[in-house]
């Protein structure tokens, strides 16, 4: 039980039971995509200076001493407690053991009456039951956690991944969320098996219709790797240490996650020409020209997946020191003793790869990959207003890019090949989130239907790839292009000065169609064809209409009302019978 005395620690309980000893501290659990608050994790302490203060000791005496439900009894009294007197009415998560939910006595105690007490309502629940407790009557248990359900109760499978009980109660009950153990996100930044064994379990929840959360986030390395797997939510030491107030998020947290999710969206809703080398770095060892070639050799020696050393005189880059130069100018009979005491300026490669932070991907690719063979796999080295910024390893490139192509492969229209309606409604999303500057803009080809069904659908494909090809050409590398489908696309640039590059587009379209068509139509300016009828009618030639929306006066709700207005002005379009463009 412990390495005091059984008796003594019994009694400790007991005394902490009876007299009502527990503290409840609260620790926020909030989105990865915005900040915002999901809920608060109660958690319990016992009195301070006692054997029993750790919970995880307090709770495992309870259970030895017959003694469990009484005390998450006591602790769930005290956590409701401390919500009603906040000011504000919070989502809290209780931790409840599989034993104590399928006990009768919860059933009985735990009802909508009970939390009307405390001004609550099941919707504000959510129960957090550990994947370590192993369940004997599973379909019992199924029926008690359904039972829950269906009154709006949220459940959470808690440590997912810890022991080795396996994933067999998540398929069993199928909750709400699944909460990550700690010990997945420690070191996940740097530990692949981890970060691919929670990609796995991201694509699991997002075909399960289940939220993961993830524990323990300690460090921004952690919560940036989190953000870019797309694990939903998060909790720990670096968002916010457990207190007994319920406190608001602090403001540098809330932009470090607003702005790895820019920069993740920005990698991954983008084409490759449009993504930038600076969104893949990160920061490496870095030394001053003066140190000594001997304390060069002994840091690569203590860090061996160490590749290279950049070299910086303030925040200038002289060069770079690779693992294989340092060990060819320390090895041989006189190779230490001759080089040694000298500073490292003198070996260094001062004419490494270098690139600016805005060079596409793509390009920094062919040129990595068209180095001799002896340099290949040096790694990149990036700058940013020719001050340094960081590395980015050929690895990283590769493994990065591969991820993009399928990422957007997943969702790319096949004719146009443009990001589709999922990653449409993300950047819309993100732009209505951030609230900085941005137009909307959408395109709408009149009579496009009528061209399809005279001149075949593959002359009709043509056009929309002409349409795709005009929009790609125009909108700044900036913004953002879309294909919804058929022939209707979205583009986003963040500004609202668009008139010239509507113009530029319109005229494009205008001149790019007259080839489109035979001379016959183009001389009558109008094509023959059947209407809805069968009977014969003349519809004019296409004509592309462009709907503009902006930010400059007006808040958007959601991407609903965004479209709603944006609809509002398409129907202005359509009243005109040329080319045009309407922003509002």
């Amino acid at each position: 039980m412990n390495d005091l005395a059984p008796e003594i620690l019994r009694n400790s309980l007991e005394e902490i039971i009876e007299l009502s000893q527990i503290k409840t501290v609260f620790q926020p659990i909030i989105s990865l995509r915005d900040g915002t608050v999901l809920g608060y994790e109660a958690l319990s302490r016992g009195p301070v200076g006692t054997p029993l203060q750790n919970p995880d000791t307090m709770f495992t005496v309870a259970k030895e001493c017959g003694k469990l439900w009484e005390l998450e009894q006591l602790c769930r009294s005290k956590a409701l407690d401390a919500v009603y007197k906040a000011t504000d009415t919070i989502k809290l998560f209780l931790n409840v053991n599989p034993y104590v939910i399928h006990d009768e006595k919860f059933k009985r105690g735990f009802t909508k009456e009970y939390l009307q007490r405390f001004n609550l309502d099941p919707d504000n629940i959510f129960f957090e039951i550990t994947e370590k407790s192993a369940v004997d009557d599973i379909e019992a248990f199924k029926k008690t956690i359904n039972h829950y359900k269906d009154q709006n109760f949220k459940i959470a499978v808690d440590d997912a991944g810890a022991g080795y009980s396996g994933l067999n109660m998540i398929t069993d009950i199928h909750p709400h969320y699944i909460k990550l153990d700690m010990n997945l996100t420690r070191d996940i930044d740097s530990d692949e098996l981890k970060k691919a064994l929670v990609k796995s379990l991201q694509e699991f929840s997002r075909i399960s219709d289940i939220y993961l959360i993830a524990e323990g986030i300690e460090t921004q390395g952690q919560l940036n790797t989190l953000i870019d797997i797309g694990v939903n939510y998060g909790q720990g030491y670096f968002i916010q240490r457990p207190d007994e107030k319920i406190k608001p998020i602090n403001g540098a947290v809330l932009h470090t996650i607003k702005e790895q999710n820019s920069r993740k969206n920005h990698v991954y809703f983008n084409c490759l020409s449009n993504v930038f080398i600076g969104n893949l770095c990160r920061k490496n060892q870095t030394l001053k020209p003066g140190e000594m070639a001997q304390a060069v050799y002994n840091i690569f020696l203590g860090d061996k997946t160490l590749t290279g050393i950049t070299i910086l005189e303030g925040d200038k880059v002289k060069g770079v020191i690779t693992r294989e130069r340092i060990n060819h100018l320390m090895s041989g009979q006189y190779g230490y003793s001759l080089h040694a005491t000298h500073p490292i300026a003198e070996f260094i490669d001062r004419s490494a790869f270098t690139v600016d932070y805005l060079m596409p991907i793509d390009t920094a690719a062919k040129l990595a990959m068209s180095r001799p063979p002896e340099r290949l796999y040096d790694y990149i080295i990036v700058t940013r207003k020719s001050h340094y910024y960081g590395i980015v390893t050929i690895k990283d490139l590769l493994e990065k890019t591969m991820e993009i192509e399928v990422s957007n492969a997943k969702h790319q229209n096949p004719l146009s090949g443009l990001p589709g309606n999922l990653m449409i409604e993300k950047r819309l999303t993100q732009c209505i989130a951030e609230g900085l500057p941005f137009t909307v803009l959408y395109f709408d080809i009149d009579n496009f239907k009528v061209y399809n069904d005279v001149y075949g659908f593959e002359n009709g494909d043509n056009v929309i790839r002409l349409v795709a090809k005009a929009l790609c050409e125009n909108i700044p590398r900036n913004g953002f292009v879309g294909h919804v489908g058929g022939d209707d696309f979205v583009a986003v640039v963040p500004f609202y000065e668009v008139e010239e590059l509507c113009e530029r587009i319109l005229s494009f379209f205008d001149k790019a169609t007259l080839g489109l068509y035979k001379e016959t139509d183009l001389n009558c300016g109008y094509v023959t064809a059947k209407n809805r009828r069968g009977v014969e009618e003349q519809f004019p030639l296409m004509t592309l209409s462009i709907a503009g929306v902006t930010n400059r006066n007006e808040v958007f709700e959601d991407i609903y009302h965004l479209s709603e207005k944006a609809g509002a002005v398409k129907k202005k379009c359509k009243q005109e019978w040329k080319s045009c463009f309407i922003i509002e």
